[in-house]
């Protein structure tokens, strides 16, 4: 079969990834001749591959996920708050866990291990909270604007009361109880729990509602399938059909490139904030943050397309909630293990605060609230309040950028 006679197959990515491989090296191997330029552009081309093949494996994933959610009969809303939102957000997930094992690497005092692995988690923070702040205020925002000219009949997106009462309700609870985590001295491995815990209540949540959509189905009647049932693979070279043991291998294989991936993107998170001479935490809350997301804002931008509002907004909510709950507990537990226990020092011994946190905290607070007004105020958001969004992410970058050169304080 040539290229030709698979209408799924994605030559644009294809090439693109091979073309930013290729100037990543080039790059690389004229950093002694064209100074910070090669730096420059090794860090965009490299970050550019990364999420094409972060991309790329999540897709699959997702086809595998939505046939599984089909097959357990899960509502559409809850599969876009449960297994798309975890497909689009095991970046985040892999990215703290390497973040944190890898400042741990290596032999050092215990002095030392409590500080890179306190600058390890700190970028874990700034990835997960990044990421959160990415996919509440501009994957919406996207999906606004792409919508308003693609579908002139429908030109903005529509949430759902019971969306919004349920996901919206739990990502404000979830993002307050970031912001209370944020503001104290130190992080412990009960804070990791807890959140666990919470995250595994809004699966509860989550399970009544499946169950309250199962039971509206007439006795013997079956759902509408509207899932595929073959997942593209490669770039969508192939179709692999779905059955259960096919899904299973393909979950797995995805997640292990994913994980590969990820481990990548953080060595060059590492690499970019030495280079810039700036804080990791800063380079991690843009790019990482960014690179990271990719899966979610596709995954949005295509469920919008296919006019499901509701799948996009709850694939949202439902990262925005794994990420914090699941993506960086997990890091944290493992810190802490890796440490005898020790907590994560948000505040260090001379009483100045991790470097990035305040000014997350004030944004984290203000992105949120105005994000979640905008949503509950009109249930939409118009290609007017999508761009008006992505001025408030502009300003978050700004942040970023000049906290990470110093010209600004955070």
């Amino acid at each position: 079969m040539t290229d030709s006679d698979n209408p799924t197959f994605h030559r644009t990515p294809l090439v693109l990834l091979i073309v930013t491989a290729l100037a990543a090296v080039i790059f690389y191997v004229a950093r002694s001749t064209m100074g910070w330029w090669s730096d420059l552009g090794f860090i965009i081309s490299l970050a550019t591959a990364i999420s094409i093949v972060i991309s790329e494996a999540c897709d699959p994933f997702s086809d595998a996920a939505q046939w599984v959610g089909h097959r357990l009969q899960l509502p559409g809303s809850v599969r876009g708050a449960t297994l798309d939102a975890i497909a689009s957000s095991m970046p985040e997930l892999f990215t703290g866990l390497f973040f944190v094992t890898v400042a741990l690497a290596g032999d050092m005092s215990d002095a030392d291990r409590l500080t890179a692995g306190s600058e390890g988690y700190g970028s874990t923070i700034a990835t997960c909270a990044g990421s959160s702040i990415y996919n509440l205020i501009l994957i919406p925002a996207l999906c606004a604007i792409m919508v308003s000219y693609k579908r002139p009949d429908r030109p903005t997106i529509l949430i759902e009361s019971d969306v919004l009462y349920r996901d919206g309700a739990w990502t404000f609870c979830v993002q307050a109880g970031l912001l209370v985590f944020l503001c104290q001295r130190e992080l412990t491995w009960h804070m990791g729990v807890a959140a666990i815990v919470a995250y595994f209540a809004y699966v509860v949540h989550l399970y009544i509602s499946t169950r309250r959509f199962q039971s509206k189905i007439a006795s013997g009647q079956q759902i509408q399938d509207e899932s595929e049932d073959s997942a593209s693979v490669f770039f969508g070279r192939f179709d692999v059909q779905l059955q259960w043991p096919s899904a299973i291998t393909i979950l797995v294989i995805a997640t292990t490139i994913a994980a590969t991936s990820c481990y990548f993107l953080v060595e060059l998170t590492n690499f970019s904030a030495h280079r810039m001479g700036v804080p990791p935490f800063f380079v991690a809350v843009i790019l990482t943050a960014a690179v990271s997301s990719v899966p979610d804002t596709f995954l949005s931008l295509n469920s919008a397309r296919r006019g499901d509002d509701s799948g996009a907004v709850s694939n949202v909510f439902g990262s925005n909630i794994f990420d914090v709950c699941i993506g960086m507990s997990i890091p944290l537990l493992v810190y802490c293990y890796l440490n005898d226990w020790q907590p994560v020092q948000l505040i260090g011994p001379d009483e100045s605060t991790m470097a990035g946190v305040v000014g997350l905290r004030v944004f984290l607070f203000a992105l949120t609230s105005v994000s979640l007004g905008i949503m509950w105020r009109r249930r939409e958001v118009s290609r007017t309040s999508g761009w008006i969004l992505c001025g408030l992410y502009g300003l978050f970058t700004a942040y970023a950028v000049l906290g990470g050169l110093g010209i600004i304080a955070v």
